[in-house]
């Protein structure tokens, strides 16, 4: 498992307080692991709760139609990436 960066670390932990996720530590959670499918098993429900959690603490905002936001939703990294970029 990659390590996290402090920042990753923080973005670990909106995303099982936004989540819910119960069974899943903010630290047990790979940068570089997918967030759907295999990876975490989110969903497109899943995405909309992220993109709102991320508009209210970072004010960046996720538009569904945009390539980028595609992107940035495949791991922990790529979206803190993205936050970084646009924040």
């Amino acid at each position: 498992m990659a390590t996290q960066t402090p920042a990753e670390a923080e973005l670990a932990a909106l995303l099982v307080e936004v989540l819910n996720l119960e069974d899943i530590e903010p630290n047990e959670i790979d940068p570089e692991e997918p967030l759907f499918g295999d990876g975490l098993g989110l969903d497109s429900i899943d995405a909309l709760e992220i993109a709102l959690a991320i508009a209210q603490e970072h004010g960046v905002e996720m538009k569904a139609e945009d390539e980028a936001t595609k992107e940035a939703f495949a791991t922990l990294r790529s979206l803190n990436a993205f936050i970084e970029a646009n924040a």
